[in-house]
């Protein structure tokens, strides 16, 4: 991966965007695409809208996610620990011992998770140790409610402590990257798009708010219009212990995108990009989708008379933790893969089903 777009991928990692507090991680997304498109806008969502060749025929459109699962304050008890809610899906028992940022609006602030220790527990407390969001607490050291409030406020969102580490190889670590892996695929594929003669109108999305309900891609989707559309998301590996490929296939970090086909996919493209994978030589992997999917292709495909979706993913282990692992390969990949596959969609390409 060339340095600009590691660096790229590092800073949105670096970046907070829970579900509703998504601009920061988008400010990095404007500021890097405005040299490889026709215009950069921000539509009163949220949503980022990178456009390239905008007069072309069809449009079509890339959407991937660059919010986050967080917390959120809800609550500042005298003794001046912050208690909490959940933004987005979170699992209660990942939390305790978790170091966290409090995004105050004038500054970030430190603070822990913090929960009674085991050895204090009693009866069935001790027995069956369940975990619950009301029995946790975020601790930033304050020794008053007066005194944490002159750092942070009701409705400050949460994250996990944020970076980007490398491991061996090619596979990196990350709370976030569900999706702003999305995000990078998509801005990515752009840009090697932009150096293509495109026939087609290509808007890449950086969406809001998919994890409490795919808003911004349905919003964003309406005001585009375009014919076909293509999401990115990640999805579970299955190479790794406990996981059950009868459940959700063989899925494995660096053996390439995931392509998936089902109710969700226009059967046109999905085909396309199988094509493409295969005449390219990119490496792919497959994922049957039954139903609809829980990702932005869902609200695509059903916005306004019906859009052609489909659903690129990349293998992600460990989804809604704080270490959440991918492959930089498949990132690659995966951007290459739409490039190549978009770059061949003009005004005579028909995706109605036959």
């Amino acid at each position: 991966m060339i340095r600009d777009s590691y660096e790229f991928l590092r800073a949105m990692e670096e970046a907070p965007s829970p579900s509703g507090f998504e601009q920061p991680a988008q400010r990095i997304v404007r500021t890097r695409m405005k040299k490889y498109a026709d215009s950069v806008t921000t539509d009163v969502y949220g949503n980022v809208i990178v456009a390239l060749n905008p007069k072309g025929k069809p449009r079509v459109m890339l959407a991937g996610h660059i919010d986050q699962i967080g917390l959120m304050v809800r609550y500042i008890s005298d003794e001046g620990y912050l208690h909490f809610s959940a933004i987005g899906g979170i699992d209660p028992a990942l939390l305790p011992g978790s170091r966290v940022t409090v995004w105050n609006r004038r500054k970030p602030v430190e603070g822990v998770i913090g929960r009674k220790p085991v050895h204090l527990m009693r009866g069935k407390e001790a027995d069956q140790p369940k975990i619950e969001i009301p029995d946790l607490w975020i601790d930033i050291g304050a020794g008053s409610r007066a005194d944490a409030e002159k750092r942070v406020a009701v409705g400050d969102p949460v994250t996990f402590k944020l970076g980007m580490s490398r491991l061996d190889g090619n596979v990196v670590v990350s709370p976030g990257f569900d999706n702003k892996v999305g995000v990078f695929c998509v801005m990515e594929a752009l840009r090697i798009a932009s150096e293509k003669k495109l026939a087609c109108a290509l808007f890449a999305v950086s969406t809001v708010q998919e994890e409490i309900g795919l808003r911004g891609a349905r919003t964003a989707c309406y005001g585009i219009d375009p014919l076909a559309g293509i999401a990115v998301d990640v999805t579970h590996a299955s190479d790794y212990p406990t996981v059950e490929k009868k459940q959700v296939g063989d899925i494995r970090l660096g053996r390439g995108p995931v392509i998936d086909v089902g109710a969700n996919i226009n059967p046109t493209l999905g085909e396309l990009f199988i094509r493409t994978a295969r005449r390219r030589k990119i490496p792919y992997q497959m994922s049957g989708a039954p139903g609809a999917t829980g990702t932005d292709a869902n609200a695509i495909q059903i916005s306004r008379a019906g859009v052609a979706a489909a659903l690129i993913s990349i293998p992600n282990r460990y989804m809604h933790t704080p270490v959440e692992l991918v492959s930089l390969d498949d990132l690659e990949n995966c951007a290459k893969l739409i490039a190549e596959t978009v770059a061949q969609i003009d005004a005579k390409t028909d995706f109605v089903p036959r």
